[in-house]
């Protein structure tokens, strides 16, 4: 059910937007979304094809008087990130998203929104059924798997496109042209250690929770806690500490916002642990960034079970210590808040003796990600860890030369007397893959302003979208 107040204007993207909240889309999950594009599709007579990835694209007419100018790209995902508060019951697989207002923004029920990037497909759908848009022809492409590794994008037949002008959707900042953004890669850093039973000890459980977690590229310059950190920074402060069980995190492109630790120690009684546990927590709220004071922390008894020795835990908890979160330079050159290179402590998993750490990192320059990965390799030589280099996808280098760029600067001035800002993003677009495979399309990137992607904080400002498909619009009609 649609909440009330549920915005109606303009009309055809809401409702599409609203279709898209109640299909299950996660990523690798997007049969169901897929079969509504098609039917739209088929309803107002467009041919659709799909390529052996599940990529989807919808070969809409140009309008009366229209229909020999150029093609024109219109590109977003179809998945979305599957995230949810720990208080909440929820199957992405299989149920709907419940939709709320507050003060202007819309936003799901303590999970992910999927504004990220449903409401650029939901723009594009509106954009073929919506009959008062006059278009040239356009190519909808609708991509799969995009939030766990731009997969659909990376193997798309891209001999299936004809346009030469591409327009993306996926940016979340209003009044803002994007003209670059980040290549990006990871590591998966594992190890099989052996398991003892200390009957002897005392074991307890560390829950800690109620971080905002967010997008590990937008937001990796913001501070926010990173669960997994925390815990080890709990963890060492003891020292006399084996981990039996350790699972934080649940994708690469999401800071971490939730741990859940088993651990036994000998020396020390619940008294004494839960109380350096506040003592840690009153300075994390202390210094953490105003989303992250719904930060709790919670020590428990457990039942015993086997963990491991103190060495191997040592091993990794201070392997965690030393890993690097966070931004680690800026750009010199352009936007003062431009991150150029980060890291995401993504997750960690300890169960039965096996461990697996995962982290990503984002990049402008490939050649500045050289003394990183020296570092990463450097860690798992010195902690006994193996090392797995995960596959990355390129960059989109910015061109301020771009054709569809001084279109997009000047039609903005004119709709809305003040020109609109310039920028790269910190973040994985899939233009940097469609422009290697494409490389003579001009693309560009924009859309309504989006808070808290890739958390349960996810939020769309309902104000920005009416301007949004103005904007569009007459950048379709134009061209």
């Amino acid at each position: 059910m649609k909440p009330e107040y549920y915005p109606c204007e303009p009309a055809h993207l809401w409702e599409h937007f609203y279709r898209f909240t109640q299909i299950p889309r996660p990523s690798k999950g997007e049969a169901e979304v897929r079969k509504y594009v098609i039917s739209c599709a088929e309803d107002n007579g467009c041919d659709w094809v799909t390529d052996s990835e599940g990529n989807l694209i919808v070969r809409v007419p140009g309008s009366k008087n229209r229909k020999h100018k150029s093609t024109l790209i219109i590109q977003n995902h179809l998945d979305m990130v599957t995230v949810k508060q720990s208080d909440k019951q929820h199957d992405f697989e299989n149920e709907p998203l419940k939709l709320k207002i507050t003060d202007g923004w819309l936003h799901a029920d303590r999970t992910t929104l999927g504004a990220d990037n449903g409401l650029g497909c939901a723009a594009a759908l509106a954009l073929m059924t919506d009959k008062n848009v006059s278009n040239p022809p356009l190519e909808l492409l609708f991509t799969v798997d995009e939030e766990t590794g731009l997969g659909g994008a990376m193997n798309l037949d891209s001999d299936l496109l004809t346009g030469t002008r591409l327009l993306n959707l996926d940016t979340e900042d209003w009044n803002e042209l994007f003209i670059g953004c980040t290549g990006g890669a990871g590591w998966k850093i594992s190890n099989n250690l052996d398991l003892h039973e200390e009957e002897s000890d005392n074991t307890f459980r560390l829950s800690i929770g109620g971080l905002s977690g967010g997008h590990s590229g937008i937001q990796i310059h913001e501070q926010l806690g990173n669960s997994i950190k925390l815990a080890c920074q709990y963890l060492l402060s003891i020292g006399d500490v084996r981990l039996a069980y350790f699972q934080a995190g649940i994708a690469h492109n999401v800071i971490p916002r939730e741990a859940d630790v088993v651990f036994s120690s000998s020396t020390s009684t619940y008294e004494e642990l839960n109380n350096r546990l506040i003592e840690l927590s009153d300075g994390w709220i202390d210094y953490l960034p105003s989303a992250d004071r719904g930060l709790f922390c919670k020590l428990a008894p457990a039942d015993p079970i086997p963990r491991l020795d103190k060495a191997d835990s040592s091993r990794i908890l201070n392997l965690i210590a030393t890993f690097p979160h966070g931004a680690i330079s800026y750009s010199t050159s352009s936007q003062k808040d431009l991150v150029d290179l980060s890291v995401n402590l993504a997750s960690v998993r300890l169960s039965d003796g096996d461990f697996l750490l995962e982290a990503s990192y984002r990049f402008f320059r490939e050649s500045q990600t050289l003394p990183l990965r020296q570092t990463i390799i450097s860690l798992c030589n010195a902690f006994d860890m193996k090392c797995q280099l995960e596959a990355g996808y390129p960059g989109w280098d910015p061109d301020r030369s771009s054709e569809l760029l001084a279109h997009g600067v000047d039609l903005h001035s004119r709709m809305f007397n003040f020109e609109p800002e310039i920028k790269a993003i910190h973040a994985g677009l899939e233009c940097g893959i469609l422009k290697g495979k494409m490389p003579n399309v001009d693309m560009l990137s924009f859309g309504p302003t989006i808070k808290g992607a890739h958390s349960p904080q996810e939020r769309l400002e309902i104000a920005t979208v009416e301007p949004f498909w103005r904007y569009l619009t007459n950048f379709v009609e134009e061209l």
